[in-house]
């Protein structure tokens, strides 16, 4: 794998697999070589859209397909486990998207797969591949704004959705925790690791998924993060980190910045701004050649998204809809 390109399949056709198919396009070293869909025709527009040369109308076809280097599963949440695990057990390296799963338990069952047979997994949380999300982390880490004493951030969308989207749908794992959620959840992950206290409410559905959902986090060590999501309401999808001796603010798209703004007393605020090489349309690029070359180093994880990370945000998840009293079909009383 070292000396040719990165094969990669491509599971589902919505349009999170078309933006990532566009990424893998402008990366010299990656080539896709299959895609699959529930539909044989589905499949084949996709493939001749991107130039596909194999096009499945099942997933098994392409689990089995012993040509590909890396699958990256993009349905909605819901089939995750399902999708990841057939690639898993068929030998095929995974990328699959976020949420990784509906519950910490269905995460336990794709990694224990993937270490069993031997494959890399990961879970498609781009933010932590963003270069200045990166620049950001590495700054609290060398304690450019001392302890962090606080975590804000909020990723609302204006709707409305009728009862029929998949985002009000219980089947297909809807609400906004999940879907967008999941976001600044993981943002206090990454600064901060998994919390010791959480409290949460939300505004439920006539069908029983959360609408907006809000979740107070609490560590040990003094810290508080305060998350917001929402499928009503368009909020900035700002966050802010403030620690004792400082506070970094991300004005807007904080999953995806432009840039942050670092202010510490007695010093003029400094912006940093993301280089125009590295641009937004770029960020599944990055998350791309992670993977890339996480498989040719032979390494069965990324350090940038661990899969003991990706369990601990599912953990959060699972507590926030058991505080709020949104449950999945099939799952148990308490997930």
């Amino acid at each position: 794998m070292a000396e040719r390109s990165v094969r990669w399949g491509i599971l589902a056709t919505g349009g999170i697999a078309a933006s990532f198919a566009a990424a893998l396009v402008d990366l010299p070293d990656a080539e896709i070589v299959a895609v699959a869909s529930r539909t044989e025709e589905s499949a084949r527009a996709f493939a001749e859209r991107f130039g596909i040369p194999r096009a499945y109308g099942d997933w098994e076809s392409l689990a089995r397909d012993e040509d590909i280097d890396v699958v990256y599963v993009a349905t909605p949440h819901a089939a995750h486990r399902a999708a990841a695990g057939l690639c898993l057990a068929a030998g095929r390296n995974v990328l699959c998207e976020k949420a990784f799963t509906l519950n910490a338990h269905e995460a336990g069952e794709l990694l224990a797969l993937a270490r069993e047979h031997g494959r890399f997994l990961m879970e498609a949380m781009w933010m932590y591949c963003n270069p200045l999300v990166r620049r950001l982390k590495a700054l609290v880490d060398d304690g450019a704004i001392g302890d962090v004493r606080t975590v804000q951030a909020d990723f609302g969308l204006s709707g409305p959705f009728p009862p029929a989207h998949r985002l009000r749908d219980p089947a297909q794992g809807g609400g906004a925790l999940l879907d967008l959620g999941v976001y600044p959840v993981s943002f206090a992950h990454l600064l901060l690791g998994e919390p010791t206290g959480l409290d949460a409410r939300a505004v439920l559905s006539p069908e029983g998924v959360d609408l907006q959902t809000g979740a107070l986090l609490s560590w040990d060590g003094g810290a508080l993060a305060s998350v917001h999501c929402s499928i009503v309401g368009g909020t900035a999808v700002a966050a802010s980190v403030t620690g004792s001796q400082g506070r970094i603010d991300i004005p807007d798209g904080f999953f995806n910045p432009e840039r942050f703004v670092l202010h510490r007393a007695g010093r003029d605020p400094e912006e940093f701004v993301l280089d125009a090489a590295d641009g937004p349309r770029n960020t599944l690029r990055h998350e791309a050649a992670e993977v890339m070359r996480a498989l040719r180093a032979g390494e069965r994880e990324s350090p940038l998204v661990p899969l003991s990370g990706t369990l601990a945000v599912m953990r959060t998840l699972d507590t926030i809809r058991e505080r709020v009293g949104v449950r999945y079909p099939g799952e148990a009383v308490a997930v």
